[in-house]
């Protein structure tokens, strides 16, 4: 499940300090994922992940934290994110350090991975650009 990201070059964050690290402002853009067990992980945000990628803008970095496997690094990123309920799976944007862009479990439930791609890919030509 880790290697379904890991594949694309997402770097894994596993705890709090690699996930601050990966959310520094000096690293642009920065795509992070909550990874987890589920099947809507599996057979939809992992493949749109994949796809996104391969997307001509992108973030600059993207990082990955695995719910259910990196419980403190989740945990703070979480906290981060305190904005919006906690989500897994689920994807956040930043730019500069600053949270840009949120795709919810709920709005990932819906889609099928091209369309999951899509809205990333939107949001990279918005926020990456």
């Amino acid at each position: 499940m880790r290697a379904d990201l890991t594949q694309y070059g997402v770097e894994e964050a596993r705890t709090p300090a690699e996930v601050d690290k990966m959310l520094a402002p000096d690293n642009g853009t920065v795509l992070m994922v909550v990874n987890s067990v589920c099947g809507c992980a599996a057979g939809r945000a992992r493949p749109a992940v994949g796809m996104a990628l391969q997307h001509q803008t992108k973030p600059a970095k993207v990082a990955t934290v695995f719910a259910g496997g990196d419980d403190a690094a989740v945990a703070h990123l979480r906290g981060i994110l305190s904005d919006y309920p906690p989500s897994s799976p689920s994807m956040a944007l930043f730019r500069e350090g600053k949270l840009v862009y949120m795709i919810h479990r709920s709005d990932i439930e819906r889609r099928d991975p091209a369309q999951i791609a899509r809205l990333l890919t939107d949001a990279f030509d918005e926020f990456c650009a």
